[in-house]
C-alpha cells in the first residue's frame, strides 16, 4: 500500500442483509488521491462493501471513517455530505430527467478551502464530450455507456473527496470502457480518491495503486495492484474474478 494519510479507513467491519451476515472483519484503506481495486468474483461481497460504505446496509461491528470522521453511526444522506460520492452498479439515473436535470439534481458545491478543483457543468462535458451533446436527452433514452458516464458525472457534480465506482465497466461496450478509463485516470490526476469495484483486469491496471481480493465476505489477499493484474493477464481472459486469482 502506498504510505499516504488514509483518506477511508475501515476496521473490521461486518454487514448483514436482514439477517444474513455477508462480510466478516473486512478492513482497508483508501488514501487521500490513490485509486485503490475491490476486485473478487460477482457476489464476493464487492457491492456489499460499497453499501456499506454508504450506509445502506446494517453494520454491526468494526469501525468506518472518513478523513478521521467516523461513519458509524451516520445516514446516507449525511456520509454524501461530507464528500463521499457513489456510482451504484445499477446506475440509478433518473430516466424521465434529461442530461442536465439528471446533473442539476446531484450539484453541491464544494467545501470551503478544499484542494481539488471543483467540478462544475463545464467540466463534467469536457470530462465526457458525449453527455454535452445530449444535455437535453432524457435518461431513458442513453445507451447503457452514456447511462454510465452521467451516473459518474452526476456523482461528480456533487464534489466529493472520495469517489465509490461499482463496476464501471460492466455491460458497456469496449470503446465506452477505454474512454472511462482515460476519464478516471483524469479524476486521479486531479487529486480525487477512487475506490473502484471492478473485474476489468486493464481498468484497474490503468489507475489503481493497490488491490484487495475479496472472497466470501473476507479479504484474502492485499498489494500493489501490479502483481494482481499480472496474474490476471497470465489467467484465463484477463478477468480479475478468474479462478487463477482466488489464491494470489
Amino acid at each position: 500500500m502506498t504510505a499516504t494519510a488514509p483518506m477511508l479507513e475501515m476496521d473490521g467491519l461486518d454487514a448483514w442483509y436482514g439477517e444474513a451476515q455477508i462480510l466478516f472483519g473486512l478492513s482497508l484503506k483508501v488514501g487521500a488521491g490513490q485509486a485503490v481495486a475491490l476486485v473478487g468474483r460477482n457476489g464476493a461481497g464487492k457491492s456489499t462493501t460499497m453499501k456499506a460504505i454508504m450506509g445502506l446496509i446494517r453494520r454491526r461491528a468494526g469501525k468506518l471513517a472518513l478523513s478521521g470522521v467516523d461513519l458509524g453511526a451516520l445516514p446516507t444522506h449525511a456520509i454524501a455530505r461530507l464528500g463521499v460520492g457513489y456510482v451504484p452498479e445499477d446506475r440509478r439515473i433518473f430516466a424521465e430527467l434529461t442530461v442536465l436535470e439528471n446533473l442539476d439534481l446531484g450539484r453541491r458545491r464544494p467545501p470551503p478551502g478544499r484542494a481539488i478543483a471543483e467540478w462544475t457543468l463545464d467540466a463534467v462535458f469536457d470530462l465526457f464530450p458525449q453527455l454535452a451533446d445530449l444535455r437535453h436527452r432524457p435518461g431513458g433514452q442513453m445507451s447503457g455507456g452514456e447511462q454510465q458516464m452521467l451516473a459518474v458525472a452526476r456523482a461528480l457534480v456533487g464534489n466529493p473527496s472520495l469517489l465509490l465506482l461499482d463496476e464501471p465497466s460492466e455491460g458497456v461496450a469496449p470503446i465506452v470502457v477505454a474512454h472511462m478509463t482515460l476519464a478516471l485516470s483524469r479524476l486521479k490526476a486531479s487529486g480525487l480518491s477512487l475506490l473502484v469495484s471492478e473485474q476489468n483486469a486493464h481498468l484497474c491496471a490503468a489507475i489503481c495503486d493497490s488491490a484487495y481480493l475479496i472472497e466470501q465476505g473476507e479479504v484474502r489477499w492485499q498489494g500493489p495492484m501490479a502483481a494482481l493484474a499480472e496474474r490476471a493477464t497470465a489467467g484465463p481472459g484477463g478477468s480479475l474474478d478468474s479462478p487463477a486469482q482466488s489464491t494470489p
